[in-house]
């Protein structure tokens, strides 16, 4: 076996594709975000401005996260001392996990050390213990959730995105006596649109099936204190399990469970990628745990974020880009090819300073390919006009396919 040749040809197919990943190098500017500097592909560092950040209200630059950060970091030091298991429950998190409870209404809450390992931990874990489970799985949930479900070793059937009567179909083809499971997202992020929670909480308990709720793209940004669209829809209760991340809208790192007690306990006792990692850093928790509570009692960061989001959307229509319709604060670009993705995202970052990544398969279906820009509270007026005046000259220079006006 010719180990080398084997690695080359794997990299080579995504080059022929399209689809080779390069990871710009980049420092965000503390307290002038979206202002970053890039290293990539030039000599010293390079201002621009950065439109595809996860960091959706700009929490990971908030004086209070900051600082409660450094208090932490000279208070108990840096690490975490290991799992929770053997170093013990730093009181940061027993804190953070009451504040994450209280949040989605739940008797208790999980810490884990990312929205990834939240996903695929607890859903392995959960229809594992659940004997003969079936899983039942919306066809555009996360790359963590369906991993989970393949790590949990269940039967899982797919059903159509956000489609009620195929679900329904699905559920009622099942035994009656077979536990089911059924797991979906509020916010779908490269399209942007979102799911009818009640209808499938509806359709659950008719079924007797429980319900698992991805909120990562949603906790912070929906509701009216930050818990997401299960919180802005009042159906938070009718969830089994809610699922979000540290990572985006509160800025820092990591990923949680909100659920009765009892699950938790089950979650906590039972799945490896919580008893045997790490526990995140006393120091990441404590910024957290500034970001939600912030967050529960402001909604500024929120508004702006909608505001700038509607903004950028209806200049982009303006200019008849063609901007995907979207009920959420994602703003997906449609071009539908990888090579030219890559394209517009090089000449937006080389010769006018501004980062968005292109989405190509597997993240999205081959010709669907787009450029994915998540506006902040903290982009302005004048970069969104520098930004949608790019893209112009850009789809003009490349003869690209403007949209049909309405």
């Amino acid at each position: 076996m010719n180990y080398n040749q084997v690695f080359d040809q794997a990299i080579d197919r995504l080059h022929s594709e399209g689809r080779y990943r390069v990871f710009i190098d980049i420092l965000r500017n503390k307290g002038q975000f979206p202002n970053a500097r890039c290293f990539h592909g030039h000599n010293g560092p390079k201002p621009i401005t950065v439109w595809c950040s996860n960091d959706y209200l700009t929490m990971g630059q908030h004086p209070k996260v900051i600082s409660a950060m450094e208090d932490a970091l000279h208070d108990v030091g840096a690490g975490s001392g290991g799992t929770r298991n053997i170093g013990g429950n730093t009181h940061y998190h027993v804190e953070l996990e009451h504040e994450l409870a209280e949040l989605h209404g739940k008797e208790g809450a999980l810490l884990f050390t990312s929205g990834y390992v939240s996903n695929d931990a607890t859903l392995s874990t959960i229809a594992k213990l659940l004997p003969g489970c079936v899983i039942f799985s919306d066809e555009l949930n996360h790359a963590s959730m369906i991993a989970g479900i393949r790590n949990s070793g269940c039967p899982k059937q797919v059903f159509r995105h956000n489609d009620l009567d195929h679900l329904e179909e699905l559920l009622a083809a099942e035994d009656p006596e077979t536990p089911k499971l059924i797991a979906f997202e509020s916010v779908y992020s490269m399209d942007g649109d979102v799911a009818p929670i009640h209808a499938i909480c509806d359709l659950a308990e008719k079924y007797n099936a429980l319900t698992y709720i991805d909120e990562v793209h949603a906790v912070g940004m929906y509701g009216e204190h930050g818990g997401g669209i299960s919180e802005r829809d009042e159906a938070a209760g009718r969830i089994d399990i809610i699922e979000g991340t540290l990572g985006k809208a509160f800025g820092v790192m990591g990923g949680y469970i909100a659920a009765d007690q009892k699950i938790i306990d089950c979650i906590r006792s039972y799945a490896p990628g919580f008893i045997f990692t790490t526990s995140l850093s006393p120091a990441l928790v404590a910024g957290v745990l500034a970001a939600v509570k912030h967050l529960k009692n402001s909604s500024e960061e929120r508004d702006a974020q909608q505001a700038n989001a509607a903004s950028l959307k209806q200049k982009m229509a303006d200019a008849s880009l063609p901007v995907m319709q979207s009920e959420t604060h994602i703003v997906p670009l449609m071009v539908g090819d990888p090579v030219r993705a890559k394209k517009i995202s090089d000449i937006l970052l080389a010769e006018y300073g501004a980062y968005v990544q292109p989405i190509n398969f597997p993240t999205v279906p081959r010709g669907t390919e787009r450029l994915r820009f998540t506006p902040g509270p903290a982009h302005t007026e004048e970069m969104m006009n520098d930004l949608v005046g790019a893209l112009v000259e850009i789809w003009d220079r490349l003869d690209l396919e403007l949209a049909e006006a309405a």
